[in-house]
């Protein structure tokens, strides 16, 4: 008789998201790991008689999902979290943001900042993140340092910033960063232009091309505001999307961040070339941005991830939470219940993130073969979770993240009943505190 193979890693709970394929909910399952990857996905009591692991979890009254991608955030602007608060996009940028930076921004502030920004999320089920922001190798490498899956922009902006001077110094500088951290497993890269009102004709071309040369996504801020469209109309006389159209930005690399005013043909438009949209709900409604249209961009067929934008705009860098958000301001805008099930809300923050950077084959469902980046939510630990009848539903709408218990990132559990592994929090929060004094004591 053949004996049970030797796996790291057993997960039993008593519901299974898979996220592939769609709508399913899988009862008393695990999931069997080993080298960082899913080896199989069945059964516990099979699982039992299958494997023999060097390692067993069992995870009574939790919820197993695949780990959560935010698909556009601003990592380490952690630090400056309820820095210029209930103020319009450009007034909170021009006359806080930008010039808070020039004043604060340094290796040192990208390290720290990324490094908090990792902690919550991944306590709060977050993965991976999609980062656009400056000195992107100490960004991955605070990454790297708590054991999370970053990708990492590299960034592009016209105007002179404490990291660069001007655009080719940005894209050296980008580009030197991805080489240095080019082994490294747990890190991707993209190309980060900030926006079409801080991007020229030019540089947007250079995008493309180093797009296409490295095979990376392009992560942009688009339509985020009726004034950044009239704008530019001003400027360039067509709307941003026609211009990106033009310049050759439209196809299935662009990741089209927050797309809150688009009109019918431009909806189509993303359809059509197989683009992807980072919805930022929390940050769209706190800067008073607006709804982007969730169900014509679901109906048309467009890419939909989810992301937290920064914690200055957001406060939170909660995925768990902006599902919840997604699921129901999606529904009023639309003026149909049925725009966003709880089981599309998940596929938006996991595999369709996943997509979007081009990472699908590797992470974004539990599916054997894929890397182990699993999350663990107790949905039977308070009188707020009880009862239950639906585990997806509850997951959605009910859980938060003060619910989550475990996270593993390639198969590493880097969260244990709640607390970081590995990591002192004491030290993250003394940290955050003498930035705060430090910021604080310059406006």
């Amino acid at each position: 008789m053949q004996s049970a193979p030797d796996i790291d890693l057993l997960i039993e709970a008593d519901w299974l998201l898979p996220v592939e394929p769609a709508g399913v909910v899988l009862d008393n399952h695990a999931v069997a790991i080993d080298a960082g990857r899913i080896v199989e996905v069945l059964p516990a009591a099979d699982a039992q008689q299958r494997f023999s692991p060097r390692t067993r979890k069992r995870l009574d009254g939790h919820i197993l999902i695949p780990g959560l991608i935010n698909l556009h955030t601003h990592a380490a602007m952690a630090l400056f979290r309820g820095l210029a608060d209930d103020l319009a996009l450009m007034d909170w940028l021009s006359k806080h943001i930008w010039p808070a930076e020039g004043q604060h921004i340094s290796e040192q502030f990208i390290y720290d900042g990324t490094l908090l920004a990792c902690a919550e999320m991944l306590k709060s089920g977050v993965t991976c993140f999609n980062d656009m922001y400056f000195f992107p190798e100490r960004a991955g490498r605070a990454a790297l340092d708590i054991g999370m899956r970053a990708c990492l922009g590299i960034v592009l902006i016209e105007f002179p910033t404490p990291y660069a001077s001007d655009s080719q110094d940005y894209l050296r500088k980008g580009l030197a960063a991805r080489d240095s951290l080019r082994s490294e497993q747990l890190i991707s890269f993209c190309m980060a232009p900030h926006a079409p009102y801080t991007v020229t004709d030019a540089s947007f071309d250079q995008i493309v091309t180093l797009a296409e040369q490295l095979d990376l996504p392009i992560h942009v801020h688009m339509h985020e505001t009726d004034a950044e469209i009239a704008d530019h109309m001003k400027r360039y006389g067509v709307r941003p999307l026609e211009r990106m159209k033009r310049l050759g930005l439209l196809g299935p690399r662009l990741i089209a961040v927050h797309a809150v005013h688009l009109d019918d043909m431009e909806i189509a438009q993303l359809a059509a070339q197989g683009c992807s949209v980072a919805h930022c709900p929390t940050s769209n409604l706190k800067l008073a941005s607006g709804f982007a249209r969730i169900g014509d961009l679901l109906r048309a067929g467009v890419n939909i991830g989810v992301g937290s934008d920064g914690a200055a705009s957001n406060n939170r860098l909660d995925i768990l939470g902006e599902l919840r958000l997604a699921a129901l301001v999606s529904k009023c805008e639309s003026g149909d219940a049925e725009t966003l099930s709880a089981h599309a809300a998940l596929r938006m923050a996991t595999l369709n993130g996943a997509k979007a950077l081009g990472m699908d084959q590797h992470i974004g469902s539990v599916t054997p073969g894929k890397y182990a980046d699993l999350a663990a939510i107790n949905l039977a630990g308070g009188v707020e979770l009880e009862p239950r009848y639906d585990p997806a539903s509850h997951l959605v709408y009910v859980s938060g993240r003060e619910h989550l218990t475990h996270v593993w990132v390639q198969g590493k559990e880097v969260v244990t009943d709640g607390q970081l592994n590995d990591v002192d929090e004491n030290r993250l929060i003394a940290k955050a505190r003498s930035w705060q004094r430090q910021i604080a004591a310059t406006r």
